[in-house]
This record gives structure tokens, C-alpha cells and sequence, in this order.
């Protein structure tokens, strides 16, 4: 699996995510929008946004475990939250990112939407590209 990480030299560069990634390999990973839900699919951190963004990154990981991806090999995320505020939210994401990611930055998209079920307040999907042969 390869991800050649381009950020275009005539558009800004993003500390958080990369402005284009191009992913070779044989298996594709599509995780489905990762909650803050605990094993039982009950919300944790119930009106706390650094929590739920925590344990959201925190499921997506042991989704992409599940499917023999590691974070590195993720492309593309996408994050929904709920009243968005660019300001607030973004610092908390990125420390959730971090947690999960470290240095790797792929691909993303925040989207701000008007409710999730109630008392959600983030959720986060992924693409991920790997490598059937050297798959671990």
C-alpha cells in the first residue's frame, strides 16, 4: 500500500490534513461513522466534546483494527458535528487526531450538521487503502 501525500504549492497548506492523497493497494476499507459509544452502544460523555471526539477516534481505530488497517493507511476522513464552531471544535479534534494518527494526515472533511441522536455531538468515517500482501 502506498499514499503519496500532496499538498499543492498554490494551495494553502493544512496543519491537520493533506490537501490530496493518492492510495494504491489492493484491499479498500470503508469504516462506517465511528459514534462515542461505549461496547454496548451507549453514548459516553454525554455534553462533553473533548470526550466524545476522544472515544469517536478512539472506536474508529479498533474499526480499521478489525479490518487489518492501521491508521497510516487511512486516505480519507470525514467528521460531522453537531453546531459546529470552527474556533472551539477544532482544537479538540486535532488532539482526538493526534491520538489516533500521530504525524499521518490524511485526506478530510468537516461537516457541520444541525442534530445527531440525542446528546451526539461527533461522528467520524474513513477510507482506508491496503495492501493484501503486506497486510499486518
Amino acid at each position: 500500500m502506498s499514499l503519496e501525500l500532496i499538498n499543492p504549492d498554490d494551495l494553502p497548506i493544512p496543519e491537520m490534513y493533506t490537501q490530496v492523497v493518492v492510495a494504491t493497494g489492493s484491499k479498500l476499507v470503508f469504516v462506517s461513522g465511528q459514534q462515542p459509544e461505549d461496547i454496548h452502544g451507549r453514548l459516553v460523555g454525554h455534553g462533553d466534546f473533548a470526550a466524545q471526539a476522544r472515544l469517536a477516534f478512539g472506536n474508529l481505530g479498533r474499526a480499521l483494527s478489525a479490518a487489518g488497517a492501521r491508521p497510516e493507511h487511512v486516505c480519507k476522513i470525514t467528521i460531522y458535528i453537531v453546531d459546529y464552531k470552527r474556533d472551539e471544535h477544532v482544537p479538540i479534534i486535532e488532539d482526538a487526531q493526534i491520538s489516533l494518527f500521530g504525524d499521518h494526515k490524511p485526506a478530510n472533511v468537516v461537516v457541520g450538521v444541525a442534530i445527531m441522536s440525542p446528546g451526539y455531538l461527533i461522528e467520524v468515517d474513513a477510507i482506508a487503502v491496503i495492501d493484501e500482501a503486506v497486510r499486518s
